[in-house]
């Protein structure tokens, strides 16, 4: 099982995001989402990080269902969807937000789940968190690896995993790099 996920935006320019999954360590996994682009150029990006992932060893899960996830070449599928005949052999994961979710996605098959948000994050301005300890609570019991997500680093990913975390996934924490000046970059 990946410990280390990136989950990608589209506010993270294509450059940003190849440099993320070089950086990644081989058996990290990717969510693929931009659900913004439309669907050619959507796929053209996945291409372009499917040859990225193979060469690196990098899972690549598609956000999106079974069906499609099998006809691009994705390891998995990502979404609430259940499983079906074009599932056999892929990851599926699942989005959630609270325990009932989480008791869902272990219900309906999924191998993983990701729970969020754990802190604050860019992606959900303002949203509710969770935090450690309802993360920890939400997780208690829940025969599936859940990873946390949201405002995630690997200080706080190492943190939560002695309260049931599965690694950790990220966006920001991820993706982010510095221009020579020091500031942030997408």
């Amino acid at each position: 099982m990946p410990r280390r996920w990136l989950f990608t935006d589209e506010r993270i320019d294509d450059d940003a995001l190849m440099a993320a999954m070089t950086g990644l360590p081989a058996g990290s996994a990717i969510v693929f989402r931009h659900y913004g682009l439309a669907l050619r150029a959507r796929r053209a990006l996945f291409e372009q990080m499917r040859a990225v992932a193979r060469r690196r060893r990098l899972w690549l899960i598609l956000a999106g269902n079974a069906r499609q996830a099998r006809a691009w070449g994705a390891d998995g599928w990502h979404g609430k969807t259940r499983p079906s005949t074009h599932s056999r052999g892929l990851i599926h994961t699942a989005p959630c937000h609270n325990r009932p979710e989480l008791l869902v996605a272990r219900r309906t098959g999924a191998d993983v789940a990701f729970l969020s948000p754990v802190f604050s994050t860019r992606s959900h301005t303002g949203a509710p968190t969770l935090g450690p300890v309802r993360f920890g609570l939400a997780r208690r019991g829940v025969d599936l690896p859940v990873v946390p997500l949201g405002g995630m680093t690997a200080r706080q990913g190492q943190r939560l995993t002695a309260l049931g975390g599965t690694g950790w996934a990220a966006i920001d924490a991820l993706s982010e790099r510095r221009s020579p000046s020091g500031n942030r970059t997408y």
